[in-house]
C-alpha cells in the first residue's frame, strides 16, 4: 500500500510538472508560427491531452468491450464542461474570444446532438437496438475533416492577422527545437502520470472497499480526463486562457468526431438508455457553458463555481443510479 501511494504521489508530480511544459511549449510554439494561442489550444493541445480518451476507446473497441468506448467519451466531455472549465475558472476567470463562442463553440454543441441524433435508432427507426452503427461511425469521422478543414483555413487566415497584433510581434522565448521538445516532454510526463494516478488510485480504492464498477464510473472515468483538467488548470494559473478554453472545447469535438467516429467505425456500439441520457446531459453542459462564455465573454468564478456544483450532482446521480 505505501508503495502504490508513491506511485500515486509520483503520478501527481509528473501530471503537474509535465502540464507545465507542455503548456510553455505550446504557448512557444503558438508565438514561433504567429498562430493565436487558441488554436494551438482548438488543435496540438486538445489533441494531445485527449490521448488516454482515444487509447481507452479504441482499444475497448477493438477488443468488443464496445459500451466502455461510448460511456468513457460522453463522461469525459461532461467531466471537462462541468469540472475542469469549473475549477479553470474558480482560480481565475476564463476570458472568452468572440470567434471561440461564434464559431468553435457551436462545433462542441453539435456534436453530441449528431451522436444523440445517430445513436437513437430505437426512437428515430423504430430499430430493436440503439447504436452506433459503422455507418454512423464514418458520418462522424466525416464531421471531424469538416472541423480540421474549418481550423486549417481559420489558422491560415488568423495566421496573417496575428502577425499585427502586440502579442504576434513578441519574439519567443524558446527557440522552435526546445519548445517541440518541451512540448514533448510534457505530453509524455501527462500520460505517464495520468496512467500512474489512475492504475494506483483504483488499487487503493478497491482495497478501501469500493466496487470495481463504482471504481470504473468515477476513478477511471476521471483519470482519463486528467491531462485536460491538469493542463487547463495549469493554463489558466499562467494567464494563458485561450490555451484553457482551447483545450477543453477542442477535446470535446474531438472525442466525438474523431474517437467516437473511430470507435463506432472498428466495430458497433450498443448505446443503452444510461448513454442517451448521459448525452442529453452533455448538450445541457454544453449550452451552460456557452451561455456562461458569451456573457460578458468570459466565464466567471460564480459561474465556474456553478459548474463544480453541476458536476457534483450529475456524480451524485451516477452513483445512486448505478
Amino acid at each position: 500500500m505505501i508503495f502504490t501511494i508513491l506511485i500515486l504521489l509520483l503520478g501527481f508530480v509528473l501530471l503537474v510538472k509535465g502540464a507545465d511544459f507542455f503548456v510553455s511549449g505550446a504557448a512557444a510554439i503558438a508565438q514561433h508560427f504567429h498562430i493565436p494561442e487558441i488554436l494551438i489550444g482548438l488543435t496540438i493541445v486538445a489533441f494531445g491531452t485527449s490521448a488516454p480518451e482515444a487509447s481507452v476507446s479504441i482499444t475497448a473497441s477493438l477488443i468488443g468491450d464496445t459500451e466502455i468506448s461510448l460511456a468513457n467519451i460522453i463522461g469525459s466531455n461532461i467531466f471537462n464542461f462541468l469540472f475542469i472549465l469549473g475549477a479553470a475558472s474558480v482560480i481565475t476567470p476564463i476570458a472568452a474570444q468572440k470567434s471561440v463562442v461564434a464559431k468553435d463553440f457551436p462545433f462542441a454543441i453539435l456534436a453530441p446532438v449528431v451522436l444523440l441524433i445517430l445513436a437513437a435508432d430505437q426512437f428515430l427507426n423504430q430499430a430493436a437496438v440503439n447504436q452506433l452503427t459503422r455507418g454512423d461511425g464514418l458520418i462522424l469521422l466525416c464531421f471531424f475533416l469538416i472541423f480540421m478543414v474549418y481550423i486549417i483555413q481559420t489558422g491560415l487566415k488568423a495566421r496573417n492577422d496575428f502577425k499585427d497584433t502586440p502579442t504576434g510581434e513578441q519574439k519567443p522565448t524558446l527557440k522552435t527545437g526546445q519548445a517541440v521538445l518541451l512540448l514533448a516532454l510534457g505530453l509524455v510526463g501527462i500520460i505517464l502520470g495520468g496512467t500512474m494516478v489512475v492504475n494506483s488510485a483504483e488499487k487503493i480504492a478497491l482495497a478501501w472497499g469500493m466496487s470495481q464498477k463504482l471504481v470504473g464510473l468515477t476513478i477511471v472515468a476521471v483519470g482519463t480526463s486528467l491531462p485536460e483538467l491538469v493542463t487547463s488548470v495549469v493554463a489558466s494559473i499562467k494567464g494563458q486562457n485561450d490555451i484553457a478554453l482551447g483545450n477543453l472545447v477542442g477535446s470535446n469535438i474531438f472525442n466525438i468526431f474523431f474517437i467516437g467516429g473511430m470507435s463506432a467505425a472498428l466495430a458497433p456500439m450498443p448505446a443503452n438508455s444510461f448513454v442517451l441520457i448521459d448525452t442529453f446531459i452533455l448538450v445541457g453542459a454544453s449550452l451552460l457553458c456557452l451561455l456562461f462564455a458569451k456573457t460578458r465573454h468570459q466565464v466567471s468564478k460564480k459561474e465556474g463555481l456553478l459548474l463544480l456544483l453541476c458536476y457534483a450532482a450529475y456524480l451524485a446521480y451516477i452513483i445512486i443510479r448505478n
